[in-house]
């Protein structure tokens, strides 16, 4: 039976049936694969907002500036290669994050404070950049 509040317990069942912990080992491994995937999300969202930025050609810091990946891109005017490690890029990332929504759905207490703390991390890590500055459009004059 599935728990309907969150409970504090060693014992699990993520995402899959094969998926379950028994003792503090397998319970630890699996709040670190949390942890960690949940990070990833974090980097996969960074690269998709950098592909973004390259794809509409605008100046950005150069902490963020990746002149390899931008000259690869953009240096024959295509935009057909962007657009489609975009799609790429989205997808993946929306697949981690169902995933994850789905093990917060376990309702298991640790989980989903390895869960956020994962997001955390790889938001320190790897999306504190000043992206939301970058991102905001300054054309639209409205009044």
């Amino acid at each position: 039976m599935m728990h309907m509040t969150f409970y504090w317990s060693r014992k699990v069942n993520l995402l899959i049936d094969s998926w379950r912990t028994e003792d503090w080992t397998h319970y630890l491994l699996t709040l670190l694969a949390c942890l960690m995937v949940s990070a990833f999300y974090q980097l996969i969202e960074n690269c998709r907002i950098r592909l973004k930025l390259i794809g509409a050609g605008k100046p950005f810091p150069s902490e963020i500036q990746t002149p390899l990946l931008q000259r690869k891109l953009t240096g024959n005017g295509d935009k057909l290669g962007v657009k489609v490690a975009g799609a790429i890029l989205f997808g993946l990332s929306s697949v981690i994050g169902y995933l994850l929504m789905l093990s917060v759905m376990s309702f298991n207490g640790g989980v989903f404070v390895a869960i956020v703390v994962g997001l955390v991390v790889g938001y320190f890590f790897f999306r504190n950049e000043g992206e939301d500055s970058i991102l905001v459009d300054t054309s639209c004059a409205c009044a």
